[in-house]
């Protein structure tokens, strides 16, 4: 089984030998299952497009699936279809009705999940050891209890039905399985995962590759910038910090020496996961100043339903609502919208 040092070590070497394996871990995926029996998971984000470049450059004829949820920005999705050879699957419900089913992604999946159950599992057992006060660190539990009594549900379900359950479908239906752009610096849950399988998951009941697990977001940024990769035009270019003062209100905090000059990640743009971790702008205050219908869906309509509780409505997710709650409780800009 992978270990931590190894996963360090993997993240520390030059990006030219991250290439060589993360190709490496491509071809064991295809030689496996085939090349008919793979397909790439296009989300149309920067380390999606990084990963169809090199599969491209190896000369992998490798189908491209996209998720469309609707949740995307309108310039992700006409990158997407600007590929021409993309198949294009939808999810069986709608953002609105998984949240008026399941509740609001709010804080971060693990906490979402354990508010869920907080508030839907009559068992005293469940809120006593998720919420232990004496539980320290990152995710201990404790502060996020005053959300399992707000007026309206929060869950992590939305990224199952919207996207996993979706890909999940097509890959039982095809008989595919999936190549995933995803890195272990993003979550502790993948990080987590790789520990467990390492970037080829061979033997658990949903097999993935994801050959970029041990790449960072300078590695993705890099080989973007060296082999002038074609990026979807909301992420702005990818520059030096340096490179002129007129940046300064819009790069991202990245933590190295290149950045994004528009949005530094996409997602899809009604989460509000991570939101209250964001410095400068935000994701939301983006929204509204460069899509502000799309920032007015969001933030407008909700109501009361029958069960008592803020739910979307025709007019709208209702979101400003939800964040106005969340503030209350932990403060006026926790979350900045």
């Amino acid at each position: 089984m992978p270990t931590i040092d190894e996963l360090r070590t993997l993240q520390a070497l030059p990006l030219d030998m991250k290439i060589r394996r993360t190709q490496q871990r491509i071809r064991e995926w295809v030689n496996h299952f085939g090349v008919d029996g793979v397909y790439l998971s296009f989300s149309g984000g920067k380390d999606s497009t990084v990963l169809a470049h090199i599969i491209s450059e190896m000369g992998l004829p490798i189908q491209k699936i996209f998720a469309d949820t609707g949740l995307e920005y309108p310039e992700i999705r006409a990158f997407v279809k600007s590929f021409g050879d993309v198949i294009m699957v939808r999810p069986k419900m709608r953002f609105d009705e998984v949240i008026r089913k399941y509740g609001y992604p709010m804080i971060g999946k693990i906490v979402a999940h354990n508010v869920h159950i907080a508030r839907n599992v009559p068992n005293g057992n469940v809120v006593k050891n998720v919420f232990n006060p004496n539980k320290k660190g990152a995710y201990a539990m404790y502060k996020w209890i005053p959300l399992a009594s707000v007026d309206f549900l929060i869950s992590e379900k939305c990224c199952n039905v919207m996207k996993k359950a979706t890909a999940y479908e097509y890959s039982k239906k095809k008989g595919k399985v999936a190549i995933l752009g995803t890195m272990t610096e993003e979550s502790k849950a993948r990080q987590d995962a790789w520990l467990h399988s390492g970037c080829n998951a061979f033997e658990i009941g949903n097999p993935h590759s994801a050959p970029m697990s041990f790449w960072t977001e300078q590695d993705v940024l890099s080989y973007i910038k060296a082999y002038n990769v074609r990026i979807a035009s909301v992420y702005g270019d990818v520059v030096y910090k340096h490179e002129g003062a007129e940046y300064a209100e819009t790069l991202c905090d990245c933590g190295g020496k290149l950045c994004t000059t528009g949005c530094e990640r996409t997602g899809c743009i009604f989460c509000g996961f991570g939101a209250h971790l964001e410095k400068g702008e935000g994701r939301f205050k983006r929204l509204k100043r460069t899509h502000p219908r799309q920032y007015e869906y969001c933030m407008e309509g909700g109501g009361y339903d029958t069960d008592g509780l803020w739910k979307p409505t025709k007019e709208g997710l209702g979101m400003r609502h939800v964040f106005e709650e969340v503030n209350r409780i932990y403060g006026e800009d926790f979350i900045r919208y």
